[in-house]
């Protein structure tokens, strides 16, 4: 065949491939139109899963009549002019493709009014063929309606799936929208049946109501709110704290300068910052607007401009990672009890013992100074019998210090029980729960979770530093296979900085001569092998810390205490307060919670008091 130059209504046709997959596909160009056009409100009504019928009413700017002809045409748009625009796009659409694609496979009309306009104007268009402008009656706005979806493509309408299926494609959608955009009221029905119906929303108690309209009440009333800024790029909203994670990502908002996105880089991000707080295979909730300068992203980069390209992509992921990492470590909910400064004064703890709290280590709500996650709160008993013999000494002074300080706030706490925070431990179970009580009721600590909880922040806190080891009499020799040997060059650096001395000596096996003083009587092989089983596991997430978390993360967990080790009380207090005082000491390192409560109404209804 010779080339030849292909017909408009085939060339239309193609176009609309790309642009309008589906009925949800119509709705989303339509309804971003509106956005663009500036309304304040948004009705959308569907027939059969919208292939019947996709009816979109907005209260926007208003099309000019004598534009209507236009509007139709491939490559017609208000938004971009210059090729300056196209390099800072702030507008949703841009490439003036959607109005004639869908005209070309679906029955179209459009009526629009301007606030300057004395009457409303109508176009439609049939099989990509335009009628005659028509005076209307539609009040200041635009109204689109599109009928018989692929009337003309039989093929393509083969495609299409149940109209259940496509309806809940244009449901999913709208949800979207309505968590992109607070400003705008929102309405979509199928039918007579209103699904969706949320007013504008202006303050933070009507946004959190719009929340947990499509994200649930549950997610609403524990989400945690954020926002931080750093020079042009900004992130607020809401993330799920980790223990209602869910099983689907289907709970994932992340706009782009309130487009919605699919993106691989600032979903990774968000994971990241979830690193070692989730457990395992499950999936965190969150709705998150990212906002930066229109000219540091590319939003050209998608046929349906759902992936985006960010001019410096590292920062923006660092930055993504870090801010919502640093808002899961404020310790929401869990206070410190009243007193807990005075009692350890009263103690005589010594006075570097007790130090100013960084940015982001105390509970919200409360300001004041405590120990610091670099000194670990936790009695000479928790540690290793050799830490001391390995240069450890003064950290097990501190801490049996502490714990000494932290029994005296037992013995106070036994008159007056505190209402926030952890409460006064009352015993162990089976060597593993710690059993507390406050005002609320009982508190259940799992001893082990917590307290590698506890030492993987010290050894975040004290990253860069060498840690304090001892010396090996005889080095331990473990076996490695060529792909883990080649792991451990790239984080030999990182295993210095924990406290190893490690030693090639020859093609698949090294030499441990030196080990981490915390890391007491562990399986040194063990946890050589599982760090680097970590580190490969964890290649591909691009991110500079993981590996070094990594490590850390295993040697908390080998360092902890046990199930089976019997704690006394003042060993228990002294964890329970260091917990008050640690990022994140809701979960352990791999995602596990590490305390629940139940409160004294549960108790009573347990036993039927009352009744």
């Amino acid at each position: 065949m010779s080339i030849q130059l292909l017909p408009s209504e085939l060339v239309d046709q193609i176009a609309a491939g790309e642009v309008v997959e589906r009925p949800a596909s119509v709705v989303k160009e339509l309804v971003e139109n509106s956005l663009d056009a500036g309304a304040t409100r948004i009705e959308v009504d569907v027939e059969a899963g919208g292939v019947a019928l996709v009816r979109v009413r907005d209260d926007g700017r208003g099309v000019d009549p004598a534009e209507l002809p236009l509007a139709i045409q491939r490559h017609a748009t208000s938004k971009i002019a210059t090729l300056d625009d196209l390099a800072a796009i702030r507008s949703l659409g841009f490439r003036g493709e959607a109005l004639p694609s869908i005209g070309s496979i679906a029955r179209l009309r459009i009526a629009s009014r301007t606030a300057s306009a004395p009457q409303a104007a109508e176009l439609r268009v049939e099989g990509g063929t335009p009628s005659d402008t028509l005076p209307s009656a539609q009040p200041q706005g635009t109204l689109v309606e599109v009928r018989d979806l692929f009337y003309n493509v039989p093929a393509r309408r083969k495609f299409l799936r149940t109209e259940a299926t496509e309806l809940s494609h244009v449901v999913r959608l709208m949800e979207r929208f309505a968590l992109a955009r607070f400003d705008v009221a929102f309405r979509l029905r199928s039918g007579a049946r209103v699904l969706l119906d949320v007013p504008a929303a202006a303050t933070r108690a009507e946004q959190r109501q719009r929340i947990a309209t499509v994200m649930g009440a549950e997610f609403a009333a524990s989400c945690l709110e954020l926002e931080r800024q750093s020079g042009p790029v900004r992130l607020s909203g809401w993330i799920g704290q980790p223990e209602a994670a869910r099983a689907q990502s289907d709970a994932q908002f992340f706009y782009v300068n309130g487009r919605t996105v699919r993106d691989r880089l600032l979903a990774n991000a968000a994971r990241l910052g979830y690193r070692d707080v989730l457990y395992h295979g499950r999936q965190p909730a969150y709705l998150l607007h990212l906002e930066l300068d229109p000219e540091l992203v590319d939003v050209n980069a998608h046929p349906q401009k759902l992936e985006v390209r960010f001019r410096d992509g590292r920062q923006v992921h660092d930055f993504v990672m870090r801010t919502v990492s640093r808002t899961l470590g404020i310790p929401a909910g869990l206070h410190p009890p009243a007193g807990v400064g005075a009692a350890a004064g009263a103690a005589g703890v010594a006075a570097d013992t007790v130090l100013a709290q960084g940015p982001g280590q105390h509970a919200a709500g409360w300001s004041g100074t405590g120990p610091s996650s670099r000194d670990a709160w936790l009695p000479r008993s928790l540690f290793p019998a050799h830490a001391a013999a390995a240069g450890a000494g003064a950290l097990s002074a501190t801490t049996w210090a502490v714990a000494e300080a932290a029994s005296a706030l037992g013995a106070a706490a036994s008159t007056a029980l505190p209402d926030e925070g952890l409460g006064t431990a009352v015993a162990q179970l089976h060597g593993i729960y710690i059993l507390a009580q406050n005002q609320r009721g009982l508190v259940l600590v799992d001893a082990h979770a917590a307290h590698e909880r506890v030492l993987y922040e010290k050894m975040k806190t004290e990253a860069g530093e060498v840690a304090a080891s001892q010396a090996l009499l005889e080095p331990i020799i473990v076996e490695l296979k060529p792909h883990e040997a080649d792991a451990l060059d790239g984080v030999h650096a990182d295993f210095v900085v924990a406290g190893f001395e490690l030693d090639a000596f020859a093609p698949g096996r090294i030499a441990v001569r030196r080990v981490p003083a915390m890391l007491g009587q562990a399986d040194v092989a063990t946890v050589v092998r599982d760090v680097l089983r970590d580190v490969l596991a964890e290649q591909g997430t691009h991110h500079l810390e993981a590996t070094a978390h990594r490590l850390l993360g295993s040697l908390a967990c080998r360092s902890a205490i046990h199930a089976g080790r019997r704690l006394s009380l003042a060993e228990m207090n002294a964890l329970l307060r260091q917990m008050e005082l640690t990022e994140r000491a809701g979960q352990c390192n791999h995602g596990r919670p590490t305390w629940t409560v139940l409160s004294l109404p549960q108790l009573d209804q347990l036993f039927l008091r009352g009744r």
